[in-house]
């Protein structure tokens, strides 16, 4: 089984699976994609600082004739969106134990919670957009810029899933197993973000 491990040559979902188990160390993949979130982490911290940055130059905060934002489906979105976590660490736990059928499943029901977590955001964006232009006052700028920002790594992260739905369905192999593990991350890592956005969000209406 080390000799599978070094060649990463595991094509069957035991095999892909007992591979993993036995692992020492995370793989590049993983590493690879934890870098990307660092560096992404880093852009929304920014972001959200330029946001409160912004607010403190402001003695109206949004400007007056600007309706304050939305409390209550803004959580319950988020709320959504983080609890789309729990297939993704479930379907990882079917990964590793060789069950690629039930991770299949329940990759697609990360999917589909998501996709419509999105699909609501971007209606709202949408209306947001007739109320109120992003080149009209500094917080307008940054409330587009930030839920756009946050809106696109969701549709990556959608893309990226789909992507993987597809490989799953020719069989459960190391390579897509590390894809998997990879894939949940970069959900968390969203989800995350997502608590962080929305609280920044409806901050003047708290």
């Amino acid at each position: 089984m080390s000799e599978v491990m070094r060649s990463q040559e595991a094509t069957t979902p035991a095999m892909a699976a007992a591979a993993q188990r036995q692992r020492r160390a995370l793989p590049n993949g993983w590493w690879g994609v934890a870098l990307f979130i660092g560096g992404e982490t880093t852009f929304f911290g920014l972001m959200i600082s330029s946001y409160f940055y912004l607010r403190f130059q402001n003695a109206h905060w949004p400007p007056v004739g600007v309706e304050k934002p939305k409390v209550a489906l803004p959580l319950i979105l988020t709320a959504i969106l983080v609890a789309s976590v729990v297939p993704l660490i479930a379907a990882v736990r079917a990964g590793l134990a060789g069950r690629v059928a039930r991770a299949w499943v329940l990759l697609l029901v990360a999917f589909v919670v998501q996709g419509g977590y999105l699909g609501v955001q971007i209606h709202e964006f949408l209306s947001d957009l007739d109320k109120m232009s992003p080149h009209a006052t500094a917080y307008s700028s940054i409330y587009f810029t930030m839920l756009g920002a946050h809106h696109l790594h969701v549709a990556a992260g959608l893309l990226l899933e789909l992507w993987l739905l597809g490989k799953l369905l020719g069989g459960l192999t190391n390579y897509r197993l590390i894809a998997l593990r990879v894939t949940a991350l970069y959900g968390y890592f969203v989800a995350v973000v997502g608590i962080a956005v929305v609280f920044t969000e409806i901050y003047p209406s708290l």
